[in-house]
């Protein structure tokens, strides 16, 4: 009998009265709590353009955290990998698992994290050309190996060093990708929940064991916003309603506090889609979120279980993932999932 691994997502979120500096100090505090209890990783995203999000520089982050951190795993979920060249991804991850031995991840995305202006301002002159999600990840993988020390590019710091690579995705096309290459699959189901139980079977059902990981691994990341009080979460997740509800619009704005209604804030067709955006939550007390996320994790298998949660108070934020970390580790597994082993 064992609980399930769990792990925090960040994007470094920037709530009303904030700023990203204050985002940054929030994070490490996070990942500080979240280390003492007992969470295998700390995940950044890269996003860019968004006013309330202040992750778009996830290496940088990554350096932050580590450095203030000291057994906690600490990754990128992802860098997108369109905005940058594999060897400058492969030199910049050398260098984190250079500073911080085994306690580096690299989660790689195929979508470049913003609008397709801001990609553009992004990419520059490469915009227009087509990119090639698998190829870029084995020339990373190039990189990273030992046996490149004969290349005339090399990865300096980088190569020779074991740098876990996940593959991220928020569809199929993922899964295929992750099973054909043997990487661990980490699927975006607080974003885009309707494809995760037909690209975990994808992933699973084709998988091909490889030179780095001799089983299938997933990873789901979730919401979730826990409290003392159903009714007091309800009133919590109004900020993450409020935040799809901006990616819904179009419409920018820093981290909203809660608010007693929803009603006004949305019409009918907007309230559809943000939750079904946010299908994937997991919303109350300890009690009330045990019994979904068993649920949950009976129906998937998963083998690790990763949380965002944009909650406006960075106080109420630190309590929900403590409650988190209590619930999970209350529910034990008939059958240990598969261990993470990199061969």
């Amino acid at each position: 009998m064992s609980s399930i691994p769990y792990s925090v997502l960040d994007l470094a979120a920037v709530a009303q009265g904030n700023t990203p500096a204050d985002s940054f100090r929030n994070s490490l505090s996070l990942a500080q709590h979240a280390e003492k209890l007992g969470y295998r990783r700390f995940w950044l995203s890269e996003h860019h353009n968004m006013i309330s999000v202040a992750s778009s520089a996830p290496t940088v982050l990554m350096g932050y955290i580590a450095g203030g951190t000291t057994t906690i795993r600490v990754g990128s979920g992802g860098i997108m990998l369109p905005n940058h060249a594999p060897l400058v991804v492969a030199e910049q991850l050398g260098t984190l698992a250079s500073l911080y031995p085994n306690r580096i991840d690299l989660g790689l995305g195929r979508a470049p994290g913003t609008d397709q202006v801001t990609a553009q301002a992004i990419r520059g002159s490469r915009f227009s050309t087509a990119h090639d999600f698998p190829r870029d990840i084995q020339q990373l993988q190039t990189y990273f190996s030992a046996g490149n020390s004969t290349s005339s590019v090399r990865a300096i710091p980088g190569e020779g060093l074991d740098i876990p690579i996940y593959i991220l995705g928020s569809s199929t096309d993922s899964a295929y990708l992750a099973a054909a290459m043997g990487l661990p699959y980490a699927f975006a189901s607080h974003f885009a929940p309707g494809q995760l139980l037909s690209a975990i079977a994808i992933y699973r059902s084709n998988f091909r064991p490889s030179a780095s990981l001799a089983a299938p691994y997933v990873i789901a990341c979730v919401n979730v916003v826990a409290a003392d009080t159903d009714a007091e979460a309800e009133w919590l997740r109004t900020t993450q309603q409020q935040f799809a509800l901006g990616v819904v619009t179009g419409k920018k704005a820093l981290l909203q506090p809660p608010v007693e209604s929803m009603s006004a804030l949305w019409e009918p067709a907007e309230q559809q889609y943000v939750e079904q955006m946010l299908g994937v939550s997991f919303v109350g007390s300890k009690a009330t979120i045990q019994q979904s996320l068993t649920r949950f994790i009976k129906q998937t298998q998963l083998n690790e279980l990763m949380a965002v949660s944009h909650i406006y108070s960075h106080e109420a934020r630190l309590h929900s993932y403590q409650l988190l970390a209590e619930t999970l580790q209350e529910i034990q597994q008939p059958e240990p999932a598969n261990q993470l082993v990199f061969n």
